[in-house]
Order: structure tokens, then C-alpha cells, then sequence
């Protein structure tokens, strides 16, 4: 049981991560195209695959590994931007990549804190 619990939870970071980078990149896009007539800014699209997961556990359900199968983040185009304020625009887009880098770090540092576990469980069984 732990074993496929730990299956689950790795694979459920990695896509964590695998999102919350190509979501740097898709911000970085939109910095860098801020100035550009017609650019339609894009999104990551991750945490909409993840309601179906939401709702088992709101339900008193356990998360299982095929549950997981489907769910890969992706980048989706909004809209283009308007004539309206750049300066605004560019605000936004700054703090979602402040934002972003916060939340990467933190899935780093749990990451980090598995892997340290992981040794401790395996240092100590070999005593």
C-alpha cells in the first residue's frame, strides 16, 4: 500500500512541476510579446484536469495511479491582447511570474523533503 501511495504522490509532483515550468515559459512568452499588435497570450492549462481528482478526495476517495493518466499540463491561447493599458498588462504578467517561481520553489523544497525521507527509510533499514 505504501508502495503505490508513493507511486501516486511522485508521479502527482512531477506533474506539478512539469506544469508549473511550462508555465514559466508560457509567461515569459507573454512578457516578451507584450508590445506585439495581435498577440494572443497563452495559459497553462493544468489545474482544470485536476477537478475530477479534487472531487474523489472531497468525496473520501484515495487517489489512483491510473486516475492520473489523462492529465498532462498543456499551453492553450487566450485572447488577444487589447489597445488597453501595456503598462497594467505588464504588472499582471510580472506578478503571475513571481507568482509561478514561489510556487516552483516550493515544489522543489517538498521534492527535496521526499527524497531526504526516502534516504532516512532506506539508511535505516539497513542498520
Amino acid at each position: 500500500m505504501i508502495h503505490k501511495t508513493e507511486a501516486v504522490t511522485s508521479s502527482m509532483l512531477k506533474l506539478a512541476l512539469d506544469a508549473a515550468s511550462l508555465n514559466h515559459q508560457a509567461i515569459a512568452n507573454n512578457i516578451a510579446n507584450i508590445n506585439t499588435v495581435g498577440y494572443s497570450p497563452v495559459r497553462v492549462n493544468f489545474e482544470e484536469q485536476l477537478d475530477s481528482i479534487r472531487q474523489t478526495l472531497e468525496q473520501g476517495g484515495k487517489v489512483k495511479a491510473d486516475m492520473l493518466s489523462g492529465i498532462q499540463p498543456v499551453i492553450e491561447r487566450g485572447q488577444p491582447f487589447g489597445d488597453g493599458d501595456r503598462t497594467a498588462t505588464l504588472d499582471m504578467e510580472t506578478a503571475k511570474l513571481a507568482e509561478n517561481t514561489v510556487h516552483y520553489e516550493a515544489l522543489l523544497k517538498v521534492m527535496g523533503m521526499r527524497m531526504s525521507m526516502v534516504g532516512s527509510a532506506i539508511s535505516e533499514g539497513k542498520r
